[in-house]
């Protein structure tokens, strides 16, 4: 006798259908997530090729501090032409300006003041900091005299034209401090020309090279 077997097939083939589908979807939502990820990546590598130039050509590029003198008040000027001398004392700012992403710390330094390349006068610049693209401003009182002036200078006929006009030269030594860690040394140097008018007992011009 022939057995019977009692086998159904799906009445439409739906449930076969919807898992295939199903698969489909899963595959394409990981194969988008996949590129959206590449596309990720893709756009941080452009970035950090953009970024780390830029970043590098600004933040990490260490520039020369600028030391220079601030506006000048004189307190005492006195001139005689016939003997000839001066003697003047006035109250300034010395300014260092740091334009770099991190402190400019300095040792102790000296501006010094001449005619003519003599020294009339000496100022010292205390030890201090910079801060981040900031300008230390240092209060100092300066007293000038040509006792140390040759006779042969030609101070008189200066003197008797009613104009003194000085220099003032100096250098700072410091590190400049990047990132907490990075240190890169500079100096910065200081090279004004100042006139007074003797007449008026003032400041004529002040220019800082």
């Amino acid at each position: 006798m022939a057995e019977k077997y009692n086998h159904r097939e799906p009445v439409n083939g739906h449930p076969r259908r919807d898992e295939e589908s199903a698969a489909l979807q899963s595959e394409e939502l990981k194969r988008q997530k996949r590129i959206k990820m590449y596309k990720y990546i893709v756009i941080f590598i452009v970035v950090q090729l953009i970024v780390l130039p830029v970043f590098g050509l600004t933040v990490m590029k260490v520039k020369t501090p600028k030391f220079r003198l601030g506006n000048i008040k004189v307190q005492n000027l006195r001139s005689v032409p016939s003997t000839p001398s001066f003697d003047a004392s006035f109250a300034t700012q010395i300014r260092v300006k740091n334009t770099n992403w991190g402190p400019y710390k300095f040792d102790a330094g000296t501006v010094t003041f001449m005619y003519k390349g003599v020294t009339v006068g000496q100022v010292v610049v205390p030890k201090s900091k910079a801060k981040m693209r900031s300008t230390k401003k240092i209060d100092v009182t300066v007293s000038l005299n040509s006792y140390g002036l040759p006779s042969s200078s030609n101070l008189g006929t200066e003197l008797k034209s009613g104009v003194l006009t000085l220099s003032s030269k100096g250098k700072l030594t410091g590190k400049v401090v990047l990132m907490l860690m990075m240190k890169k040394r500079k100096s910065a140097t200081m090279d004004c020309t100042m006139t007074f008018d003797l007449s008026t007992k003032t400041l004529k011009t002040l220019q800082c090279k």
